[in-house]
């Protein structure tokens, strides 16, 4: 089986774990064609490209999609495996199709829900009904697809990937006993921690921006942490928040592995699937509201390091032993894939 994917390489795209465990699996050989980058390299060269993009000037999209096209000829994959796909022309996906390449989606981003402007385009919304398979990680999503476009459509969560070595430097940190919120930020999650600062609630945020949005004496901002430093800090604090995005109401994020996984105690939303991930005061905290998120914090901060460092261990057993890492997600795609292929639909 050869896979053909379509995204990033950059520290933050998930589909960088899927192309080195893809390859680590039996019968299989995977690639990756980097549209995203391509796309951001021009965008991102002058504020020119940003205006000339922003004014209808889609060229670049033109350039991409050829570029798929003469990698889909040299390549010859069974399978593109796309991620997102804000790049990828619907025409292009049909010429593809046409070619019996089998098209797989996978949308880390909710695709009827755009929270900004790297969460989704026309290109999403026009595409859906040209995949030969979806994959989501929200529920309500597979739901929609399911029964509106009458497409495959498996559910697939976010997890985690960390090296034991950095998971063993984590947890041998000085416990920092305090609130942590690692992310960038939007105006619901500015609203949310400064709820939480006025009552009384210190907390360190770390991410880019945060200056434009936010500014209370309980609230310490830090700049963007990344790649091992990302790790050690969602483990230090006592509490690790993880408030979810609009398009995320009922669902979960990539934190939402992430910080049990290292071994932090998570603070979150009550939704569905979080519920489903993780037992409730034993593996994680959830909240119901912003109220009931001071209450929890409060009660997190005061328990014993002895009940806190149980809390963690729980946190990170529950996350090897359900296999939320991304090459057991891996691996469950390609046993997927491989049961469609034996039904002759590959």
């Amino acid at each position: 089986m050869k896979i053909l994917l379509v995204g990033a390489l950059s520290n933050y795209a998930i589909e960088r774990y899927y192309l080195k465990y893809f390859n680590e699996s039996e019968g299989v050989k995977a690639d990756i064609f980097t549209a995203q980058q391509i796309f951001l390299d021009f965008y991102q060269k002058s504020i020119f490209n940003k205006i000339i993009f922003q004014l209808g000037y889609k060229k670049i999209y033109s350039k991409i999609n050829s570029g798929l096209k003469e990698k889909i000829n040299h390549y010859h994959p069974n399978i593109l495996f796309v991620f997102k796909g804000m790049e990828i022309l619907p025409a292009t996906l049909q010429w593809i199709k046409e070619k019996g390449v089998t098209i797989v989606n996978y949308n880390p981003d909710n695709p009827f829900i755009f929270s900004g402007k790297g969460s989704g385009n026309s290109n999403i919304t026009r595409s859906i009904s040209s995949y030969d398979i979806h994959f989501t990680y929200n529920i309500e999503t597979k739901k929609r697809i399911d029964d509106e476009y009458k497409i495959p459509t498996y559910w697939l969560p976010f997890g985690f990937d960390i090296p034991l070595p950095v998971y063993g430097a984590a947890s041998a940190l000085s416990e920092i006993l305090k609130v942590c919120f690692v992310g960038n930020p939007d105006k619901k999650r500015a609203a949310f921690l400064l709820d939480l600062a006025k009552a009384g609630i210190k907390i360190d945020v770390y991410g880019s921006h945060w200056d434009r949005f936010i500014k209370h004496s309980n609230i310490t901002l830090h700049p963007a942490v990344y790649d091992n430093e990302l790790w050690l800090t969602l483990r230090k604090y006592r509490i690790q928040l993880n408030p979810l995005r609009i398009h995320n109401v009922d669902s979960h994020s990539m934190r939402s592995f992430e910080v049990p996984a290292i071994g932090g105690i998570m603070l979150a939303p009550r939704t569905t699937e979080h519920i489903s991930f993780f037992e409730e005061g034993r593996e994680a905290f959830f909240y119901t509201d912003n109220n009931d998120a001071v209450t929890k914090i409060n009660h997190i901060l005061s328990l014993p390091e002895e009940k806190a460092c149980k809390i963690r261990a729980a946190a990170r057993l529950k996350s090897i032993t359900s296999k939320y890492d991304y090459k057991s997600r891996a691996e469950e795609v390609i046993n997927i894939l491989k049961s469609v292929s034996n039904d002759n639909k590959i």
